[in-house]
């Protein structure tokens, strides 16, 4: 079953292939109560459903704005309500007194709409910074989907080089290249950073890592018909991890 991954790099969640803001973060980066984040959201969702005029304050505050946006869409209530969808989820996350908490999962359009009404220079500043880090982390999970289909050619390249493939020759050859990169095994990642068994340790690689790692696996398809010694592979992948080090160093 697919879960949010958490993104330390970008500061954004990624669920099947699509990058995620929260309630919680806008509470926290906009300097509002996440009890007031969760009502603007839930008056804007009570407005789209409502098939009675919206009575709007002046106050101009985040809630107020979002519903004069609705409301003057109202001749398109199926948009709405379809965008509302598409955009938002409520998700159930862990609270500091140890019991499950509501908060509410956005894209970025739906931040957008949520967060249209926070006004100031330092609101400003927030929106185009979390715009930047919406395209950084979309570039992200690109990359992460481009290493999820170069794995399947490494996958046939290491059933290729064996005549009877073993299970431990895949996770050998995958963990020599994670020990390259990572400094340490699959499971070793795992028991770091507290995942669970199997689960795959790529959404919460840097994007160097990342692409690294692929860069590897790419080299280590030819080197696997090349260089039949496990060692003498090792050797010459480690080599090059050093020379792409060096690159970027330069």
């Amino acid at each position: 079953m697919s879960k949010l991954i958490f993104n330390t790099e970008y500061r954004l969640y990624e669920l099947k292939g699509l990058a995620y803001y929260s309630t919680r973060q806008v509470a926290d980066e906009f300097t509002k109560r996440h009890a007031d984040v969760l009502r603007a959201y839930d008056e804007m969702v009570a407005t789209a459903n409502s098939d009675e005029p919206t009575q709007l304050n002046s106050e101009g505050d985040s809630g107020s704005i979002v519903q004069r946006k609705i409301a003057s869409n109202s001749d398109d209530d199926e948009v709405t309500l379809e965008f509302l969808k598409q955009n938002f989820f409520e998700h159930k996350y862990i609270a500091e007194n140890g019991k499950k908490a509501r908060e509410v999962m956005m894209t970025e359009d739906g931040a957008s709409i949520l967060i249209m009404g926070f006004t100031g220079k330092k609101a400003l500043s927030f929106k185009v910074k979390l715009m930047k880090r919406f395209r950084m982390m979309e570039q992200f999970i690109m990359t992460l989907q481009n290493a999820r289909l170069e794995h399947l050619a490494f996958t046939q390249a290491i059933m290729d080089a064996h005549e009877e493939p073993k299970h431990y020759h895949f996770s050998n050859e995958a963990d020599m290249i994670n020990r390259i990169v990572l400094g340490m095994s699959a499971k070793q990642f795992r028991k770091v950073h507290n995942l669970e068994k199997n689960e795959s340790i790529r959404p919460y690689l840097s994007n160097e890592q990342i692409k690294a790692v692929e860069a590897l696996q790419r080299a280590d398809i030819g080197l696997l018909i090349s260089i039949p010694d496990y060692q003498d592979r090792k050797s010459k992948l480690a080599a090059y991890f050093e020379r792409m080090k060096l690159k970027y160093i330069a």
